[in-house]
């Protein structure tokens, strides 16, 4: 009886069919895992994109907007800030169409136009080192900034796993003030 269960043991030891069946099986899930979450890590640098595109195109267009030409004109005045809210969530100043990122709105958005809190002095003046190149002697800022809920959380998403509930995608961009 022990004879005939060595015969077998050393049989199934040289038997090599099967072999790639096992290492499927033990590296298969892995490397299905590991894609699974470089895709969904994609998508959320991809998000980020989207939201700081948005965010300098927003800020580029209210550090140029002058609401005071149009009045001066005999025009509509124009809310700079939200037509950059618009053109920052929906890439238009109509702020129609679908928005550059899904379920992002424009009261996740805050656009600071000229805030004295932002105009800064050009060169310091107790060491007298130039800050900013300008022919003024104060340079103001624009600052866009935003967030984004990550929407991809839900129960098909792969970071739910981990027991990530929310995570909120935060960026600013800021433009020097331009009036002309």
């Amino acid at each position: 009886m022990v004879r005939l269960i060595a015969r077998h043991l050393r049989r199934f030891r040289r038997d090599q069919r099967g072999t790639v069946l096992v290492e499927m099986a033990l590296v298969g899930p892995l490397m299905l895992f590991l894609s699974a979450g470089v895709f969904e890590f994609g998508n959320l640098i991809h998000d980020k994109l989207l939201m700081e595109t948005g965010l300098s195109d927003g800020a580029r267009f209210a550090a140029r907007c002058n609401s005071k030409l149009y009045t001066d004109a005999g025009l509509a005045a124009i809310d700079c800030a939200d037509l950059a809210k618009s053109i920052t969530v929906f890439g238009n100043v109509a702020g129609t169409g679908p928005a550059r990122l899904y379920g992002w709105k424009k009261s996740d958005v805050t656009i600071n136009i000229a805030d004295p809190a932002t105009c800064k002095n050009a060169i310091d003046p107790s060491t007298g080192t130039v800050l900013y190149l300008s022919t003024t002697s104060q340079v103001c800022i624009v600052t866009a900034s935003g967030s984004y809920a990550y929407g991809s959380l839900d129960s098909a998403g792969l970071l739910s796993l981990f027991n990530f509930t929310a995570v909120t995608l935060g960026a600013s961009h800021q433009e020097r003030l331009i009036r002309f």
